[in-house]
């Protein structure tokens, strides 16, 4: 089944190019584009697409107010954000919001691609440049939302590291040779304990804890 996606940037050359990069995928397909964050939330309410890439930098509506709208009133959609900058506030900014992709607009197609193909199969996926800004910036800060102790298990912590990482359930149940039902046991422990409500926000955990592989 095709990937659907929509382009929310309000530069129409940048859109042309991606339409052109998508539309040569079998397995994907552009439903729709749009020139500003309101439209992209009305487009996406009425298109339903399965991926929007969505620009930070829009008018009237921006990209992070956008994503967090778009994420609440339909979670089903994954959000890739696009950029020109891979600053750390913004990154973050942008998984606070729910986005489940981050790539640079320097980037090139194979990285683009990898990140829809990613995050339709619910996966997060960060571009090199903005997970090297992400693991430099908070390395060695060791920041522990607990004050009273790391509250993580062993084989959490491995499951953990590997959702990082942007692998499924099935593959991490794969690599730790246990069954995904357990995988996603020690997925709902790791919310529960670290009280954090997505993927997106277990990611960003690891990577202030320095937890993930990169």
């Amino acid at each position: 089944m095709s990937i659907r996606v929509l382009l929310v940037d309000d530069h129409k050359i940048l859109r042309d190019a991606l339409r052109g990069v998508l539309e040569r995928e079998q397995d994907i397909t552009v439903v729709g584009e749009a020139n500003d964050g309101a439209e992209g939330l009305k487009l996406a309410r009425e298109l339903r697409p399965d991926v929007a890439l969505m620009d930070i930098g829009l008018p009237i509506l921006g990209g992070i107010d956008a994503t967090r709208s778009l994420v609440a009133e339909h979670p089903e959609v994954k959000v890739v954000a696009l950029s020109t900058f891979s600053d750390r506030r913004i990154v973050l900014q942008m998984l606070d919001a729910g986005a489940r992709g981050y790539v640079v607009k320097s980037a090139g197609r194979d990285e683009l691609l990898r990140a829809i193909r990613a995050v339709a199969y619910g996966r997060t996926y960060l571009c090199p440049d903005a997970s090297a800004v992400l693991v430099e910036s908070l390395r060695g800060k060791k920041q522990v939302d607990n004050p009273a102790g790391d509250p993580i298990g062993r084989r959490e912590r491995e499951v953990l590291q590997l959702l990082a990482d942007g692998l499924t359930s099935p593959e991490i149940g794969k690599r730790l040779h246990i069954a995904t039902s357990t995988v996603e046991v020690h997925r709902r422990n790791l919310m529960r304990k670290l009280e954090l409500h997505s993927i997106a926000e277990l990611t960003k955990y690891a990577v202030r804890n320095g937890l993930t592989s990169t």
